[in-house]
């Protein structure tokens, strides 16, 4: 039986909503039914050839749902267990995956290039980032798939799958936030809001939100911003103005824009830490002069998937939204269906809300 999807054709072109054939998991997968997916930037970056991905494909890297059929071999899942998809799986045996690193691990992308279903009308579809999302089924590796911890609502599950791996793991993976550290977020979008929680988690004790709409303050406020910065020529000093000219400890961005990448360089005090999370086009070129990387002894360092490994920080997580620490639903400004997508795609390229979700 067929399930809708939403497929890119080509690059550049729309996104097309249609019927995909899927086969019985082999040995090794699993078949899994969606619950919901969230619209990641990423996505658009595939869709728009920023980051490359074989076409046509069926797009969406961050889900949840229910096991509906498992291959031979499975044995960590079964059918009826609610799941989390986790789009890079590490293969435990390259150079990055032996140093610990498995958020760089050099196999994790393998499973994109394969052919993983087809239309109705016989084109072949590869999994856009190995779990293809946006689809009411989807059949997976059964390493793309974790059991989802206890209270945890299987909708807003979808959401740990990468906005909240990326956020959380930015702060206590990659920017390391001690307790009582000022931190600047730029880009208040669904990473940016997860990155802002998790700031707050970390106990920061000021938090600086940025971003280019004046809409997002009362989003960035309640998911723990302390202070809201309209970005502009003199963002930069503006967070100064905010921590006694000194810059913050920690700054972390989320757009993947060569001018707020250079932002959040300036507002890092000296010998601070700006992390860089978004994933910007070759043609976001960043410049620095020799004297000023001595100068401020700051450090700089790209982010990859919040360097998590989903497996160890799942349940960690899961223990904060138990507690009420972490607040999955206020990622959320809009629930769509699948033929929302483009208008989301939209909506992130105009910088407006939080996250889209589809949900089924």
């Amino acid at each position: 039986m067929a399930v809708r999807a939403a497929v890119l054709p080509a690059i550049g072109a729309p996104l097309e909503i249609t019927g995909i054939e899927l086969p019985d998991p082999g040995p090794g997968q699993v078949r899994v039914r969606l619950a919901a997916a969230g619209v990641c930037h990423s996505d658009l970056s595939l869709s728009n050839g920023t980051m490359r991905v074989p076409v046509p494909a069926v797009l969406g890297h961050e889900g949840a749902g229910t096991v509906v059929a498992v291959g031979e071999g499975v044995t960590h899942v079964s059918p009826g267990d609610g799941v989390v998809l986790n789009w890079a799986p590490s293969c435990g045996s390259c150079h990055a995956c032996t140093l610990g690193e498995v958020w760089l691990c050099a196999n994790a992308l393998n499973g994109a290039a394969d052919v993983y279903a087809r239309t109705t009308g016989g084109t072949d579809l590869h999994p856009g980032l190995n779990v293809a999302a946006f689809a009411e089924e989807t059949v997976v590796s059964a390493s793309c798939v974790l059991p989802l911890p206890e209270g945890i609502p299987l909708v807003d599950a979808a959401l740990l799958g990468c906005a909240v791996l990326t956020g959380y793991g930015a702060v206590h993976h990659a920017a390391r936030v001690q307790p009582g550290e000022t931190v600047a977020v730029f880009g208040a979008g669904g990473v940016g809001l997860a990155t802002l929680q998790s700031a707050r988690i970390a106990g920061a004790s000021r938090i600086i939100a940025v971003d280019v709409s004046p809409a997002k303050e009362e989003l960035a406020r309640a998911a723990g911003a302390t202070d809201y910065v309209l970005a502009s020529d003199t963002t930069s000093r503006d967070i100064r103005a905010l921590t006694g000219k000194q810059g913050v400890d920690a700054a972390v961005e989320c757009a993947g824009r060569a001018v707020s990448i250079r932002a959040a360089w300036d507002s890092t005090r000296r010998g601070g830490r700006t992390t860089v999370v978004g994933i910007g086009g070759k043609d976001q070129e960043v410049t620095f002069n020799a004297l000023e990387i001595f100068h401020w002894g700051r450090t700089l360092s790209g982010c990859v998937y919040g360097n998590t490994d989903p497996a160890r920080d799942l349940p960690v997580l899961a223990e904060h939204v138990r507690a009420g620490r972490l607040d999955l639903s206020a990622l959320v400004t809009e629930r769509i269906t699948l033929e929302g997508i483009p208008a989301a795609f939209d909506a992130m390229l105009a910088g407006k809300g939080g996250r889209a979700l589809v949900v089924f």
